[in-house]
């Protein structure tokens, strides 16, 4: 008689369905006094080509309620993304000849990544090799004890399991994951994955085939909460306080499919974590507000040809129906 695994079993069940009526008896964290109660956000990404991917995701943290944010990108493009956000702390990075981030110089932003709430990293990485280098770097620099990041979180990381900021990841930063599967413990029980399907791929090594078990699959093999294509779940069993193991969206419009949306995503689910949520409510939440806003823009606009940053800008808005 085969013997199933936890991920089959996980899916062989019916997901909880993310519902407004959910959400709302799943709320968010109370706003706070000031910006500090409501956490720091930390992007890093923005390679010299695609440095606005950096500027979508940290939008959508502010949107999504983070109090504070910081862009560490490649140095060539720092000050103009500064200007461009200016309610973000803009940091450069080294970077190659051709403007790519490398895994160096993370001794510049040391401060931000004691201070963090939320680290998100790859949105406008370019280069999947310095990718996996700037990971190892993070991974590294979190087993050197007291002085790494695990000591971070200045607001309120109330649901930081692993005792520091949490992680998520997102484009190139999730191929370099493969590699490192043996390194992941400093961030157990603090790693977000946000992968499309064919990122999804990478990460199982195979092509996906149903994506219910596959999102599972990927959850309890780098033991992490994981957001695809409208499905979200944490790894089986543990002591993680939602009964609920995978989850699937009621909403979403194809529309979705455009440049930068993922990178809108990834920035909402790290603004939600960081506010003090648990991960699989930041992830619930933010393909939910995610999904949402496209029907909203969908609506106005037509099905097609919505652009990424207007969907952060109806973040708020959605929160404030939601009673949050």
């Amino acid at each position: 008689m085969p013997v199933s695994t936890q991920s089959e079993s996980v899916a062989a069940a019916s997901p909880t369905l993310v519902t407004p009526s959910l959400l709302r008896d799943w709320p968010l964290p109370a706003p706070g006094g000031d910006k500090y109660s409501r956490g720091s956000v930390l992007v890093i990404g923005g390679a010299r080509a695609t440095p606005g991917a950096a500027l979508l995701a940290g939008t959508a943290a502010l949107r999504a309620g983070a109090g504070k944010l910081t862009l560490a990108v490649a140095e060539s493009v720092a000050m103009q993304l500064g200007v461009a956000l200016p309610e973000c702390g803009a940091m450069g990075l080294p970077e190659t000849a051709d403007g790519s981030v490398t895994g160096e110089g993370l001794d510049r932003i040391s401060s931000y990544l004691e201070r963090a709430d939320a680290i998100l990293v790859g949105p406008g990485l370019d280069d999947p090799d310095l990718a996996e280098e700037l990971l190892r770097a993070l991974l590294e620099r979190e087993g050197d004890g007291p002085g790494g990041s695990g000591s971070g979180g200045s607001g309120s990381g109330e649901g930081n399991a692993g005792g520091g900021p949490a992680v998520v990841l997102d484009a190139y930063a999730l191929g370099g994951l493969v590699k490192l599967a043996d390194r992941l413990d400093p961030w157990k029980g603090r790693l977000i994955l946000t992968p499309n399907p064919k990122e999804a791929a990478v990460l199982l090594e195979r092509e996906v085939e149903d994506l219910t078990a596959d999102v599972a699959e990927i959850a309890d093999k780098f033991q992490a909460v994981v957001s695809c294509q409208g499905y979200i779940a944490r790894p089986s069993g543990g002591d993680a306080p939602e009964e609920s193991e995978l989850w699937k969206m009621t909403t979403g419009y194809g529309g979705l499919g455009t440049s930068g949306s993922g990178d809108v995503l990834a920035g909402a689910i790290a603004g939600l974590r960081a506010r003090g949520t648990t991960s699989a409510q930041a992830a619930c939440w933010g393909t939910h507000l995610h999904a949402a806003a496209a029907d909203r823009l969908a609506s106005r606009l037509g099905p097609l040809g919505f652009l990424a940053r207007e969907l952060a800008d109806e973040l708020p808005a959605l929160m404030l129906e939601l009673n949050t």
